[in-house]
């Protein structure tokens, strides 16, 4: 393994952060359409509250940005709104499966987004960033078991990479 300047580290984290950031955005306003495309009450409970919790992670990515001295990425924040929004829509006239699945995939690569940065703010020795990061990425872990449970799959395996 290459050692990574730590002023590269320091800007690799802080632009994974701004991608989670919008991401988390773009997810949440999703899923509001999501729930109301479901019939079942039980899963639009759920999906409300997987919701929810997006929007939870947004706070903290934001806040964790702003102890970096960093900002939101006004383009990404755009795009963000922008596919939230069709997503959104979209939910309402693809059926059932395809979100579920979809909204699993999603959930697969923001454990791993998670998962990286904090091994990143461990080198970076931004050690109390950890904790929030590996919560977030737990939380990510139920929402991806529960989109693939639902539609009767396993999750699948996921490896970290950090480069």
């Amino acid at each position: 393994m290459t050692s990574v300047p730590s002023s590269d580290l320091r800007r690799r984290l802080v632009r994974l952060l701004q991608l989670a950031y919008s991401g988390e955005k773009a997810a949440a306003l999703a899923y509001q359409g999501h729930a109301r495309s479901v019939r079942n009450s039980d899963e639009k409970a759920m999906i409300s509250k997987i919701e929810n919790d997006e929007w939870v992670h947004r706070r903290k990515v934001g806040a964790l940005l702003e102890r970096l001295e960093a900002r939101p990425l006004v383009i990404r924040e755009a795009r963000a709104s922008a596919v939230g929004h069709t997503l959104s829509l979209l939910c309402g006239f693809t059926g059932w499966f395809l979100p579920m699945f979809l909204a699993g995939k999603l959930e697969t690569k923001n454990v791993c987004e998670y998962e990286k940065a904090a091994g990143w703010a461990a080198e970076l020795g931004l050690n109390d960033f950890i904790p929030d990061l590996m919560e977030m990425a737990a939380v990510e872990v139920e929402h991806e078991k529960y989109f693939f449970e639902v539609i009767g799959r396993a999750a699948p395996k996921r490896v970290v990479r950090r480069e």
